[in-house]
């Protein structure tokens, strides 16, 4: 005896159940992806900052540095608080969905390093300025 055919309702449901799926997946790719542009523009500071600084005056290199570093912490920022918004609208089904409260404090730990980068490299040798 053939088995009987599940309703196409059923089979729409699924599908949309899983297009969630996808969707929370995306948004935590999505949300790797800033946390490492965060982590190049803080890099970029930290490298400019190493090779160019002995240029004149003393605080264009830090200042420039500075830019970089912040832009990092923002940029983590940013992420966590997209990405939060997004998973807060969605329902997994056959997935495990990241926690956003890891992601904030990821976030947050990340950001806040940054400030205190940034500080560290104005008090550092601050008798140049």
């Amino acid at each position: 005896m053939a088995e009987p055919d599940p309703s196409s309702n059923d089979l729409a449901e699924q599908r949309t159940d899983w297009a969630e799926d996808r969707t929370v997946q995306a948004t935590e790719r999505t949300y790797a992806g800033w946390l490492r542009t965060a982590f190049a523009a803080i890099g970029i500071g930290l490298a400019f900052r190493a090779l160019f600084g002995e240029l004149q005056p003393p605080y264009l290199a830090k200042s420039i540095a500075t830019i970089f570093i912040l832009i990092g912490g923002l940029v983590s920022w940013s992420a966590q608080r997209n990405a939060c918004r997004t998973l807060s609208r969605l329902n997994s089904h056959d997935i495990d969905a990241p926690r956003a409260l890891h992601m904030r404090w990821l976030s947050y730990i990340v950001s806040a390093g940054a400030v205190i980068l940034a500080v560290a490299l104005w008090m550092l040798n601050a008798d140049d300025i």
